[in-house]
C-alpha cells in the first residue's frame, strides 16, 4: 500500500468514528427530547419550582374547664430576598440605611447599625436570596419587621420572606406531660394523647410554591400559600388543673422525703370513670421527672391491695361471711415447703380472726389460708377448684385491660391452673390471693376499685371528654360501663364495709380525717421476694401502695398511690402511700365546696359533761334561744325570769331558779354583765364592776339584807 492509501485508510477510520459518534449522540438527544422529553422536563420543573408542605395549626389539648394544657402557637422566621425583580438599586441604596438602623435598634442588637448595613450590602453583592432577618419571632414582631423600610413594599418589591413555623408548647409546663404526651417524633412512638387522637389534632396541610435559589436552599414565591392548610380539631380531657396540681405536688413530696425511685398518682371520678389526674414521675440526674406513664403502661403485682379479691370471691361463693372466724395461726403458716409470715404483729398471738379484721389487719396468712381451703386441689369430680377462683376474677374484670384510649395499656397476667407445673404450682394459688404471682397496672386495679366503690358498677377510665372545631363538636364521649354489676348487691355492700374497717381501726386508722371518711386499703409488696426465697444476697425493695375512695358513703373520687422503692421514712403502704392520698383528698375536699356537708346535717355526737357549755346563768328566754341554736338538750325546772344551768343528768342541761328572798342580795354569779346590771339595780343596788365577761365574783353574798350598799362584780 502506497503512501496516499494509507492515507485515506485512516481519514476514512477517523471520519466513521466521528460519524458513529455523531449517529450515537443524536439518538441519545432524540430520546431525551423526544422519548423522554416529558419526564426530563417534569423534573427539571420540580427541581427549579415545586409544591411544598404548608402545616397546619395544630389543634390544642384543654383541661376539663377549658384551660390550655398544650397549643400550637404561631412564631415567625424572616428571611431577604436580595434580588427580587422589584427592588431595584435606586430603592435598595435609598432605604438600606434606615433598614439597618432598624434591624440593630428592634431586632439583633449584636450588630451596630453600621454592621448590620455592611452585612445587608455585603448579602447584595453576593446575590443572596434567602438572607436570614430573624426567627421564632412573635406575631407582633413580625408585623413590626414587615413595617420597616424595604420590607414595607412586600414580598415581590421588597423581597421579604416570612414562614409561618408552628410551635407546641405547654403553658402549665411539666404539669401532666406524660399524659399529653407527644405525637410523631422520629424514631419514638406516639404518646399519650397527643398520639392517641393525632387524627384529629393534625389538620390538613395546605401547599405553596417555592422556588430553588441553592442547591439546599428553597425560598415560597407568593406571600399566601397556594393551598390554606386546614387547622386541627381541638381535644377536651377529663383531666381537672387544680387536682392534677395537688397530685403532682404531694406525690414529689413524698417520692423526696422517702428516697423513692418513682411514683404514680390516678384519680378518677367514681361514678363516670373520667381521670381527673394523672401523674408519674421517676428519679433521675436531673431530679424527679416524667420519663415513663407507670400509672398505665406499667405492669406490677399489686400485693395486699388484691386481697380484696380473693375475699369478694368467696363471699361470692357463699364460702364464708365478713364477721365468721377464720384461723389465722398466730400470723405464720408454711405452704409446701415456703413460710408465709404476716407484717403485722396484731395476728401473732391468735389462732383465729374474723374476716372483717383480717382484712382490716392485712394478714397474709389468713387470706391465704381461706383461699387455699376452698380453691385448692380437685373437687369430688376431679374439677380445678382453682378455675372458679379464676371465674370470678373474670366476673370483676380483673384479667382484662381497661380499654383506655392511649396506647401503652398491656393486659393484666393471671396464671391459668391447667398450664401445667411451669404455669401453676401449690405455691401459685397462696400467694395469687396475697396480691402475688399475677400483675396489674395501678390503673387495672383502680378500676377494680372503683367498681366497688361505685355500687359494683365498673366503669371504662377514659381521657379525652370531647373534640371539637370552630364548627361545633366533631365527637363526644360518654361514661361506658360493662353489662350488669361486677358482683351480688351483697357482695358489694360487704366489700365496702371491710374497706371502711381498714380506715376505721385497721392499717390506715392513723390516716383517718375528723372532717371526711374514706374508704381503702394499704398494700406492701416486695419487689425482689422470689430472690429473698433462694436466700440471696440481693437486697429486698418494696413497692408501697393505696387505694381507695372518698367519701365513703355517696363517694365522688378514687385514687391509688404507688411508690417503688421507698429508702427511707418507711416502707409501708400506711406511712408511705396512705398519707399521699390523705393529702390529696384534704385539698380536694378544700378545692370542692360541695363536698361540705351543711352543719346541721353532721351527726350530731352524744353530749359529755366536757363537751356541754360552762355554768351560766340569765334571761330565761335568752337561754332557750342559746341552747336550741347549740341544739344542746335542756329541761326547765321553773318559768321563773332569770334561770341557771345546773349539773347534767342524762345527757341534758337542767335550768332552774335562783330563790331570792325579799329585800335580799341576789345570786348573779354566772350571769353576763347586762343580765346582772338588770337584777341588782331593779332591787335599788348601786354597781360596780371590772373585767369582762361573766360574773365570777360578787363583794356581797347572796342572801344579804339590802342596805342601800354598793356591790363589786369581778368579771371573767
Amino acid at each position: 500500500m502506497n503512501i496516499k492509501n494509507e492515507v485515506l485508510v485512516r481519514m476514512y477510520i477517523v471520519l466513521g468514528a466521528f460519524v458513529l459518534a455523531a449517529i450515537a449522540l443524536f439518538g441519545q438527544t432524540f430520546k431525551i427530547a423526544v422519548l423522554e422529553g416529558d419526564k426530563w422536563r417534569a423534573i427539571a420543573k420540580e427541581n427549579y419550582v415545586r409544591y411544598e408542605k404548608v402545616p397546619a395549626l395544630r389543634g390544642n389539648i384543654m383541661s376539663d374547664d377549658g384551660s390550655l394544657l398544650a397549643g400550637s402557637i404561631d412564631k415567625y422566621d424572616i428571611h431577604f430576598d436580595l434580588q427580587v425583580n422589584g427592588l431595584t438599586k435606586k430603592v435598595f441604596e435609598e432605604n438600606v440605611d434606615s433598614l439597618a438602623y432598624c434591624l440593630s435598634t428592634y431586632v439583633n442588637n449584636k450588630y451596630t447599625p453600621g454592621g448590620q448595613l455592611r452585612r445587608l450590602k455585603e448579602a447584595k453583592a453576593k446575590g443572596a436570596r434567602y438572607f436570614t432577618i430573624a426567627k421564632n419571632v412573635s406575631f407582633e414582631k413580625k408585623n413590626q419587621i414587615a413595617s420597616f423600610p424595604i420590607f414595607n413594599r412586600g414580598r415581590h418589591r421588597g423581597g421579604l420572606i416570612v414562614e409561618r413555623v408552628l410551635k407546641r408548647e405547654m403553658p402549665f409546663n411539666l404539669l401532666a406531660k406524660r399524659t399529653i404526651g407527644y405525637a410523631s417524633r422520629e424514631g419514638a412512638n406516639d404518646v399519650g394523647i397527643e398520639g392517641a387522637y393525632d387524627n384529629f389534632l393534625s389538620g390538613k396541610d395546605g401547599q405553596r410554591l417555592t422556588l430553588r435559589v441553592s442547591e439546599k436552599t428553597r425560598i415560597p414565591i407568593n406571600e399566601q400559600a397556594e393551598i390554606e392548610p386546614e387547622d386541627g380539631s381541638n381535644v377536651r380531657t377529663t383531666l381537672d388543673i387544680g387536682m392534677q396540681d395537688v397530685a403532682e405536688n404531694a406525690l414529689i413530696d413524698a417520692l423526696k422525703h422517702h428516697d423513692a425511685q418513682s411514683g404514680s398518682v390516678i384519680l378518677m371520678d367514681v361514678e363516670t370513670g373520667q381521670i381527673k389526674a394523672l401523674a408519674n414521675l421517676e428519679k433521675t440526674e436531673g431530679g424527679y421527672w416524667e420519663t415513663f406513664n407507670y400509672g398505665i403502661g406499667s405492669k406490677i403485682e399489686p400485693g395486699s391491695v388484691l386481697k380484696l379479691a380473693p375475699v369478694m370471691a368467696l363471699l361470692e361463693d357463699g364460702k364464708i361471711d365478713i364477721h365468721d372466724s377464720i384461723p389465722v395461726y398466730n400470723g405464720k403458716r408454711t405452704f409446701y415447703d415456703e413460710e408465709m409470715v404476716d407484717s403485722s404483729t396484731k395476728t401473732s398471738k391468735m389462732d383465729s380472726i374474723t374476716l372483717l379484721n383480717a382484712i382490716a389487719y392485712s394478714s397474709n396468712v389468713a387470706i391465704a389460708s381461706l383461699a387455699s381451703k376452698y380453691y385448692q386441689g380437685t373437687d369430688k369430680k376431679g374439677n380445678i377448684k382453682a378455675k372458679q377462683l379464676i371465674r370470678r376474677y373474670e366476673q370483676f374484670n380483673i384479667p382484662y385491660p381497661t380499654g383506655i384510649e392511649i396506647v401503652g395499656e398491656p393486659d393484666p397476667v393471671i396464671k391459668d391452673p391447667e398450664g401445667g407445673i411451669k404455669e401453676w404450682s401449690g405455691l401459685t394459688l397462696p400467694w395469687m390471693s396475697i396480691g402475688y404471682e399475677m400483675q396489674m397496672t395501678p390503673l387495672q386495679i383502680l378500676a377494680f376499685y372503683n367498681a366497688v366503690a361505685n355500687d359494683g358498677e365498673y366503669m371504662k377510665p377514659y381521657l379525652v371528654s370531647e373534640i371539637y372545631n370552630k364548627n361545633g363538636v366533631v365527637k363526644k364521649f360518654k361514661p361506658t360501663t360493662l353489662n350488669g354489676s361486677i358482683a351480688s348487691k351483697s357482695t358489694i355492700e360487704k366489700a365496702q364495709t371491710l374497706l371502711e374497717e381498714v380506715v376505721r381501726s385497721g392499717t390506715a386508722r392513723k390516716l383517718k380525717s375528723p372532717k371526711y371518711s374514706f374508704s381503702g386499703k394499704t398494700g406492701t409488696a416486695q419487689i425482689n421476694y422470689k430472690n429473698q426465697r433462694k436466700n440471696s444476697k440481693k437486697k429486698v425493695g418494696y413497692r408501697s401502695s393505696f387505694v381507695g375512695y372518698f367519701p365513703s358513703k355517696q363517694p365522688r373520687y378514687s385514687c391509688i398511690i404507688v411508690i417503688t422503692d421507698p429508702k427511707q421514712n418507711g416502707i409501708y403502704g400506711a406511712d408511705v402511700a396512705g398519707p399521699v392520698f390523705r393529702e390529696i383528698m384534704d385539698n380536694i375536699f378544700y378545692l370542692k365546696p360541695e363536698l361540705h356537708l351543711a352543719l346541721n346535717n353532721y351527726k350530731k355526737p352524744k353530749l359529755e359533761n366536757k363537751d356541754l357549755p360552762p355554768p351560766f346563768a340569765g334571761n330565761l328566754e335568752d337561754m332557750k334561744l342559746v341552747l336550741n341554736e347549740l341544739k344542746v338538750p335542756f329541761v326547765i325546772k321553773s318559768e321563773e325570769e332569770m334561770m341557771a344551768t345546773s349539773l347534767v343528768r342524762n345527757d341534758s342541761v337542767f335550768l332552774i331558779d335562783r330563790p331570792k328572798g325579799e329585800n335580799l342580795i341576789p345570786n348573779v354569779v354566772g350571769m353576763g354583765v347586762k343580765d346582772a346590771l338588770y337584777v341588782l339595780e331593779n332591787e335599788g343596788i348601786q354597781v360596780k364592776f371590772k373585767g369582762k365577761g361573766k360574773v365570777k365574783k360578787q363583794s356581797i353574798s347572796p342572801g344579804t339584807r339590802i342596805e342601800g350598799q354598793t356591790i363589786h362584780l369581778t368579771l371573767g
